[in-house]
């Protein structure tokens, strides 16, 4: 599955720390997938964890916090990179965000490029659907149906 650099998604409030998890699917010109995405986020300190698992298999892993940089792990594509801001790593399989508030605010509202709300809740969207281009140029799409959305420890 191929990286991806659309348009960035910000935010400008800060937000009290969340624990999430989604059911996830993709698809696109190097085949598709699912899995789950597990977040937390903590928008006052940046910090920021994004695991995402296929079947029997870890895809992506995305750790640190605004003080320190994150990292980004991506097997598949022997990508392991560092990057002292959160819009300088090339996410893959979701939209380029900012910051983490800048992914807080598209989980929250559904705003973002690219970006659909498919059903909604009194918590905010429950089913999106993104559509955008590869770094080649190639169509893809990424569904997240929410499962678990609560305030973290």
């Amino acid at each position: 599955m191929p990286l991806q650099a659309p348009p960035p998604v910000a935010a400008p409030a800060p937000a009290a720390p969340v624990r999430a998890q989604y059911g996830w699917g993709y698809a696109g010109a190097d085949g598709e997938g699912v899995g789950t995405p597990s977040l937390l986020m903590e928008a006052a300190t940046g910090k920021r964890i994004l695991e995402l698992h296929a079947p029997g298999e870890r895809l992506l892993l995305l750790e640190g916090d605004a003080a320190s940089g994150y990292r980004l792990q991506v097997p598949r594509q022997k990508l392991d990179q560092r990057a002292p801001y959160l819009s300088q790593l090339p996410l893959p399989f979701l939209p380029q965000v900012l910051s983490v508030e800048g992914l807080l605010h598209l989980l929250r509202t559904g705003e973002g490029a690219g970006v659909s709300v498919q059903k909604k809740d009194a918590q905010g969207p429950l089913k999106l659907h993104w559509r955008g281009k590869d770094a080649r140029g190639k169509d893809q799409q990424v569904w997240l149906d929410r499962k678990r959305w609560e305030p973290a420890p």
